[in-house]
């Protein structure tokens, strides 16, 4: 597909689902990309821990793709690129911060010189042949949240990124509602916008209230105090200084992803005012009502320092008494492995402060009341939701209707949408997969390897060895070994049976290798059927005197 005298958009990932954002416009046969984020494996990918989105259709029209402009430094956004971006051999485009956390990326897997990063300016543009782009700031839980403007032949994108409004935001000068009208006034084709939290009657709220709330909890605190947090969100790091030195309590910083963090901010100019921090060993011997620890791992990571320290495998200890505050929401499907570690803490005698006990937390995305004010301030067209699973942006289409936009479309990953002319209107579908990181290997997600592992993981699995001599006659016991399978007390009973089976069934003799094996395959995995009613994945060695 070659985009002709028109506008496309095309979603290869985030529409559907939160997280994994690749967002590709096309326009007189050039394409641009804006994001190319990852998302976090959940069971359905055993063994994985991140999943990328198949970049297949572009990958094959990377001569007619421009670059690649990233909107922010979340890993839902930027995450795929040390993984993907050196295959499409164009250029990067990001702002001081978020060019800094993907330099870092680049330098880790030896790609900074492989693939091309262009720094803009905050609030600067930049031209990619039809497309000329603009940054404009925006609230974000991350420095340097922005929108894009996107300027074509066939009219104006206003593409939010993810978004919030915020009177106080702590670090970053968001745009004002008057700069915002100021772009609806010179006229917008369609709003391509986060979706989040559509389902929010209210506001987000602001960083600046989470300062209070978290000055209220720490003061009130005794003993040692930890706060986990987001390591991107560096307004609340920002916050969690200042709430440190104002109560007395000395820093330290727990985790890799929040040394990073600060040290990326600070050389974007950002966290100028950050207190100095003490070391692990140091902490330790300090008052403990003069200790604050700020900590990763708040998601339930198992390996992150959170689930280290309430596990009693960190240099850092909390004891009875001690509080910890989870300065961060729940992300849904971590229930299970946060609980784990608040159940752990609570064993301990820890004192724990969620966003449900005290105001800890704002998120980064907009309620109604703020998508009612984009919609009043950027007046489209058209409204697109993204960033969202189906039911999000289902309900943003139609609230945009109720306040008055025009035209509104829901798309999913793989849509091929025509914006103008004639627009909007799905036109087309291609694919929009996804890809799994397993160790160094990046595999289908529903392929082989994948979907032998889901089944081993359900069913277990039986290694079965036959030998026969030169007549084809079954030498001695068949060798049978099992990992997963559900037989543990009656194993010995088992295995015996099953190695019966399996001589039984070579002892039929067969020319043909291949239908051998089959053979004894299915006759043992009968048999594991009729002990434990699991189909287990057999394997069968012949081996022939």
């Amino acid at each position: 597909m070659i985009p002709g005298n028109e506008l496309i958009f095309l979603a290869l990932g985030g529409s559907g689902e939160i997280g994994m954002n690749v967002n590709l416009y096309g326009c007189n046969g050039k394409w641009v990309m804006v994001d190319l984020g990852l998302t976090f494996a959940d069971p359905a990918y055993p063994g994985v821990e991140l999943v990328l989105p198949d970049l297949g259709f572009i990958e094959e029209r990377r001569d007619d793709l421009l670059g690649i402009v990233l909107t922010h430094g979340h890993e839902d956004h930027i995450g795929a690129i040390p993984y993907l971006a050196a295959d499409l051999g164009v250029p990067l485009y990001a702002t001081p911060f978020t060019a800094g956390l993907i330099r870092q990326k680049l330098e880790e897997e030896g790609l900074a010189r492989e693939v091309k990063l262009h720094m803009i300016e905050n609030e600067g543009g930049f031209v990619l042949g039809p497309f000329g782009f603009r940054y404009v700031p925006l609230a974000h839980s991350i420095p340097e949240g922005n929108a894009l403007v996107i300027d074509t032949p066939h009219g104006r994108i206003f593409h939010t990124g993810d978004w919030k409004l915020d009177e106080a935001p702590q670090l970053g000068v968001p745009s004002t509602p008057e700069q915002l009208r100021a772009i609806g006034d010179e006229g917008v084709l369609a709003l391509v916008c986060d979706s989040t939290n559509v389902f929010n009657e209210q506001a987000s709220g602001s960083e600046g209230d989470v300062r209070t709330g978290l000055m209220e909890t720490v003061t009130a605190a005794r003993g040692r105090v930890l706060v986990t947090t987001f390591a991107s969100n560096a307004a609340r790091l920002q916050t969690l200084g200042e709430v440190a030195v104002a109560t007395g309590r000395r820093l330290c910083v727990a985790g890799r992803s929040l040394d990073r963090i600060i040290s990326t901010a600070k050389a974007a100019g950002y966290l100028k005012a950050f207190p100095p921090t003490v070391d692990w060993d140091d902490v330790m011997n300090l008052p403990r009502d003069e200790v604050m620890i700020i900590a990763t791992g708040g998601q339930g990571e198992a390996r992150a320092a959170l689930a280290r320290i309430a596990f009693d495998s960190h240099p850092i200890k909390l004891s009875a008494g001690d509080t910890v505050i989870f300065s961060s929401k729940q992300i849904p499907g971590n229930e299970i492995a946060i609980g784990r570690i608040q159940n752990a803490l609570a064993t301990a005698g820890v004192v724990m402060v969620t966003d449900r006990q005290a105001h800890v937390h704002v998120s980064g995305h907009p309620g109604r009341p703020e998508l009612a004010a984009m919609y009043e301030w950027i007046r489209p067209q058209i409204l697109l939701p993204v960033h969202g699973e189906r039911r999000h942006m289902a309900e943003q289409a139609r609230f945009g209707l109720e306040c008055g936009v025009p035209q509104t479309i829901v798309q999913s990953n793989g849509d091929v949408l025509r914006l103008a002319p004639n627009g909007p209107e799905i036109v087309g579908r291609q694919s929009a997969g996804r890809l799994v990181l397993d160790g160094d290997v990046i595999l289908p997600a529903d392929g082989a390897t994948m979907n032998e592992r889901r089944k081993i993981s359900l069913h277990g699995q039986i290694s079965v060895a036959v030998a026969l001599d030169g007549r084809g006659r079954v030498v001695g016991t068949p060798a049978l070994r099992t990992q997963g399978v559900p037989v543990e007390e009656d194993k010995a009973a088992f295995m015996d049976e099953a190695a019966d089976e399996a001589a039984a069934a070579a002892a039929k003799g067969s020319s043909d290798q291949e239908a051998l094996r089959e053979r004894v395959r299915l006759a043992v995995r009968r048999t594991a059927t009729r002990w434990t009613g699991k189909k287990p994945v057999v394997d069968v060695l012949i081996i022939r005197a």
